[in-house]
């Protein structure tokens, strides 16, 4: 999304640019309530959900998030971060997410780099008013999904356009940035070097409906694109890696194929420990903390009788992952006219 404008001078500090690193949201507590209110935001979106809302509405409100609530804060409450050193805790996505914001703002002096959610707290819409409302005049948004997805991407998109007296400006993917597959691939290096070498490395992406990429959203191709590049920067064999795909919601087909049924087939090959890594996560959160650390852990001991799964942290705020950020979005900005 671009908008002409005067190229951005990164040699000093500018007070009207701002970058956006924008993750897509989480609740405010690990309670039912709270929780409640963050996926009725979430859902609500037709990228997310596209049933006729006459259809979903009431669905929603008086089915799914009444369930669900309480469920889902159970799972919050088991990973919810307590205030340390570093600075107030919460749900490590706000938590993980804020501190890698501040870890770009350091990697570029020039610009004001803050972040915010499409969905809850920091709000990105409510964001982008009081941005502009500061003299802030050209926005570049960074989402921080590595892969583009229809579902995801193109809602930061959407808010974008509505955006009055802004430019704007959106990183549509970083699947294959040269500085973000090399921040991964260390990552895994570095766990490696701690614990040892696990054998089997098991790439798990978010989930998708089938039908999204049967529309023509590139998701799946780019996620294939980011393990393969990865697998590639270590130096693995294709026997030595599996890509699959977590966190599956609703009845309708989803892409595979899934973790846990990948994690049960590795584990019939005679496999004990597998190595797991979230490329498609820029900071850890529900889907990997409980459910790949604990939850599919678990399923995988199960499978093995006392395998072990081991989970490799995303990058969070990794200074390379900082500073792959920063070229990305430095380039941006010096290539926006």
């Amino acid at each position: 999304m671009n908008a002409t404008s005067a190229p951005v001078d990164l040699s000093s500090a500018r007070g009207d640019t701002a970058i956006v690193l924008v993750n897509l949201g989480t609740p405010d507590a690990p309670t039912a309530k709270a929780v409640r209110r963050y996926l009725a935001e979430f859902l609500h979106d037709h990228r997310v959900v596209s049933l006729t809302r006459w259809l979903w509405c009431p669905l929603l409100h008086f089915v799914i998030l009444p369930i669900r609530g309480p469920k889902v804060a159970h799972k919050y409450a088991s990973i919810w971060l307590a205030d340390d050193a570093e600075g107030p805790g919460g749900s490590p996505l706000a938590v993980y997410t804020r501190r890698l914001a501040q870890a770009v703002q350091r990697e570029l002096p020039g610009v004001r780099v803050v972040d915010a959610m499409r969905y809850g707290n920091p709000n990105f819409r409510a964001l982008l008013e009081r941005l502009r409302g500061e003299g802030i005049r050209r926005v570049l948004a960074l989402p921080l999904y590595p892969q583009y997805s229809t579902s995801t991407t193109a809602s930061v998109g959407d808010v974008l356009e509505r955006a009055d007296g802004l430019a704007t400006r959106m990183v549509e993917d970083y699947h294959l940035d040269a500085g973000w597959v090399e921040a991964v691939a260390m990552s895994i290096r570095d766990y490696r070097a701690r614990h040892g070498d696990g054998g089997h490395l098991l790439f798990s992406f978010h989930g998708l409906p089938q039908r999204l990429v049967d529309q023509g959203d590139p998701y799946a191709a780019q996620c294939e694109a980011s393990a393969a590049a990865i697998a590639g920067a270590l130096g693995l064999e294709p026997s030595q890696w599996t890509l699959s795909y977590q966190s599956r919601f609703g009845r309708e087909r989803w892409l595979e194929p899934s973790t846990s049924d990948t994690l049960a087939a590795l584990a019939a090959r005679g496999i004990r420990t597998v190595d797991v890594a979230a490329p498609g996560f820029a900071v850890d959160c529900l889907e990997t903390l409980e459910e790949v650390a604990m939850m599919l852990a678990e399923e995988f001991a199960g499978h093995t009788a006392g395998g072990s799964l081991r989970y490799i942290p995303c990058l969070n705020d990794r200074p390379d992952h900082a500073r792959a950020l920063a070229a990305i979005a430095r380039r941006e900005l010096e290539a926006w006219r």
